[in-house]
């Protein structure tokens, strides 16, 4: 007759549950898992079956019993892992939409807004095209297959256990976090720069042509130059975004690591 003890009953729960909270997570933070479109339901069996599939590879887990007051508290730590880990790479596609938002509103397409599922509000329809096109070059440089290895090797930096999330992991998320800025006005610097001189050449014509409606000419002149700029930086779109995931990429590991007290090399 097969029997089970107690405590094997309890290792093999927390096998799965301690990861199954830090997949979690990430699938609720992290970009491409935490879209608006994918239910409730189809989140929480996407972090079942990349849990069933790491499970068997991870560490062993601690002897904590997951209906203890200590086990809660690991499953409480393991997800709020997993959610700093996804929103360290969900600020690369912020800096993203802040630089939509700077282009629009240089464009005078400030206005024209789309509702935004994703962030439950109003959004310029400028960037939501920029944030579409970083998200499908995430999806086709396997961004997401990234972030689920990341995630996996995070359970060798940052072993499941009692120690918690260090200060020096937080820190080092902040000052990623403070990049977002930089991030959003060094995407949109280009186009800025060409319709700022565009505005510059409309008011001196104003000056010698006192009778020409600015209002009239100059909103669409700037319009059109900002889709023609915006057409010019295509080419260019594409590699400084990989710079920018492999940055995000690198900034997750930092995190992790530090997270764990250790060097961000090492």
């Amino acid at each position: 007759m097969l029997s089970v003890t107690d405590a094997q009953l309890n290792a093999w729960i927390a096998a799965f549950f301690f990861p199954l909270a830090r997949v979690l997570g990430l699938v609720a933070t992290a970009p491409v898992f935490n879209n608006a479109s994918l239910t409730t339901r189809v989140k929480l069996v996407l972090g079942l079956a990349v849990t069933l599939a790491v499970a068997p590879a991870l560490p062993p887990q601690p002897p904590i019993a997951p209906a203890s007051w200590a086990g809660l508290a690991v499953l409480l730590q393991q997800g709020l892992i997993g959610i700093a880990l996804g929103f360290t790479m969900r600020i690369v596609f912020a800096g993203v939409d802040l630089a939509g938002e700077l282009i629009g509103l240089q464009m005078g397409l400030g206005f024209a807004v789309f509702y935004d599922p994703q962030n439950s509000g109003q959004s310029p329809i400028v960037a939501e095209l920029v944030g579409l096109l970083a998200l499908l070059f995430y999806l086709a440089a396997n961004g997401h297959l990234m972030m689920l290895a990341l995630i996996t090797e995070s359970f060798t930096v940052l072993p499941v256990g009692t120690s918690f999330f260090s200060v020096a992991g937080w820190e080092t998320l902040l000052r990623w976090a403070a990049t977002l800025f930089s991030i959003g006005v060094l995407l949109a610097l280009p186009v800025i720069s060409a319709l700022l001189v565009a505005n510059i050449a409309l008011g001196v014509l104003t000056k010698v042509a006192p009778t020409l409606n600015l209002f009239a000419v100059g909103f669409p002149v700037t319009l059109m130059a900002g889709f023609v700029l915006l057409a010019l930086s295509m080419p260019y779109f594409a590699p400084t975004l990989e710079n920018l995931f492999e940055q995000g990429y690198g900034a997750v590991s930092a995190v992790m690591r530090a997270a764990a007290g250790k060097p961000s090399g090492g």
